[in-house]
């Protein structure tokens, strides 16, 4: 875990780096003037729309474990909320954001191991529904473009990365993934666990894969999510007068984050998703530095959400600490 540590803070650096030199190359003034462009108002509406994809996200990790009512689902939303801020506001990777996610509704009265195995069981979820919100980016880049050639690398690695979601699925159920290595890490190193407890945690992954139309429930919530994100986007272009049509939107968000996807290890993918903005922008003819100032803006987006929800977040931590509360 510390080699990953000093591997996301090297690739941090790089995008940084690489993300100025994109801003820089395409002109500051251009790319700082579309930003400004952007009302109080429209930027509130922004903010507005990824809470309402935290609802989303969180209602499909919810309904990856047993029902309990509403009060379970509250906590989950508050989960997603943390694992999205943290990944996208702190120096840690994609990991980072999921471990603090399980952190955040263990502290609400889920135990560590449902916890810990549901997040593996939503991050399969929602990596199937990427696939297919990619797909269909990619139908539409190809109904854009009159070049079917060039749409052939995507449609091998999009039939690659659904083989790799299948794998994953089966290996995850044999305790084997990667993912399942890492709730082991969390239970161990964080709270110092028995080899019973790693085992009852295999068990309850085990338990909610047994309930396949859980899973595929949780797909179809998070393919809705997908889709809501393309919304997000389509409203940024929109807010800097890009006059680009709704479907349009969507497929550069699935293309976007299939490119995404690829570099999880990167903190806030930074500077991956300048570059990766730029060059799917340019495939729909958007000029780069508005493509990179859709990015910067959703960073901004990022940022107003994410710290007052880190905060909080800190603030229960501190309360937590005072009054011990058992794990499981």
């Amino acid at each position: 875990m510390h080699r990953l540590r000093k591997l996301s803070v090297l690739l941090a650096i790089v995008g940084l780096l690489l993300g100025t030199l994109l801003v820089g190359w395409f002109g500051w003034d251009r790319v700082l003037a579309s930003m400004l462009s952007v009302s109080a108002g429209g930027f509130a509406l922004l903010c507005l729309w990824q809470m309402v994809l935290f609802l989303i996200n969180g209602m499909a990790w919810d309904v990856t474990m047993p029902a309990l009512g509403w009060r379970r689902s509250g906590v989950m939303i508050w989960g997603r909320m943390v694992r999205e801020s943290a990944a996208n506001c702190l120096p840690f990777s994609q990991v980072g954001g999921f471990i603090a996610g399980v952190r955040a509704v263990n502290c609400h009265g889920i135990s560590l191991r449902q916890a810990t195995a549901s997040t593996v069981v939503d991050v399969t979820a929602e990596f199937l529904a990427q696939i297919a919100f990619a797909a269909f980016g990619m139908l539409v880049l190809v109904g854009h473009r009159s070049d079917i050639a060039d749409a052939v690398p995507m449609v091998i690695g999009l039939g690659l990365a659904f083989g790799a979601g299948i794998l994953f699925i089966w290996l995850q159920r044999r305790g084997v993934s990667p993912l399942a290595n890492l709730s082991r890490r969390i239970a161990g190193q964080w709270f110092g666990s028995t080899r019973e407890r790693i085992e009852a945690l295999q068990a309850e992954l085990a338990a909610m894969y047994r309930r396949p139309e859980r899973v595929f429930f949780s797909f179809v919530v998070h393919l809705i999510g997908w889709i809501g994100t393309g919304i997000g986007g389509w409203i940024a272009f929109r807010l800097l007068g890009v006059p680009i049509g709704l479907l349009e939107a969507l497929a550069i968000e699935g293309l976007l984050h299939a490119v995404l996807a690829t570099a999880f290890l990167v903190p806030g993918y930074a500077g991956v998703q300048e570059l990766a903005y730029a060059g799917i922008g340019a495939l729909f003819g958007i000029p780069a530095e508005i493509s990179i100032a859709v990015s910067l803006l959703r960073r901004s987006r990022d940022i107003a959400v994410g710290i007052p929800i880190l905060c909080f977040w800190q603030l229960i931590e501190m309360r937590r600490l005072r009054l011990p509360a058992p794990l499981s």
